[in-house]
């Protein structure tokens, strides 16, 4: 079956850095995007960053473009986010996204279980 398991979060002091891991299985890895997102208590579910099946294009959040890098290591099933210079406003739970995009339609989409991250002194 589907699953989208991620590793990596926890507690950083402002500053800090984490590296977040989406490891996936039972699927075409290389033929879905994938992307990170986050939600903070009392907000809503935002993308924070994507990276293409094809080509490996990245797209970023304003508010982490220069802090965060997304990557996917298509050998491995795997998806990464690292996360320099964190600061509080990036504390929220952090979940991995799988995206089957055919002509703009979404066809296919699967998601993580989420993992805590947060920055505090």
């Amino acid at each position: 079956q589907v699953q989208l398991v991620e590793s990596g979060g926890g507690l950083v002091q402002p500053g800090g850095s984490l590296r977040l891991s989406c490891a996936a299985s039972g699927f075409t890895f290389s033929s879905f995007a994938m992307s990170w997102y986050h939600q903070a208590p009392g907000k809503e579910r935002e993308l924070v960053a994507l990276i293409t099946s094809v080509g490996g294009r990245t797209n970023y959040a304003d508010s982490v473009k220069g802090r965060f890098t997304i990557s996917r290591d298509n050998a491995k099933n795997t998806v990464y986010l690292q996360m320099n210079s964190l600061n509080p406003e990036d504390t929220a739970v952090f979940y991995c996204n799988a995206a089957l995009i055919r002509n703009g339609v979404t066809l296919l989409n699967y998601w993580g279980q989420g993992t805590q991250v947060t920055v505090s002194s």
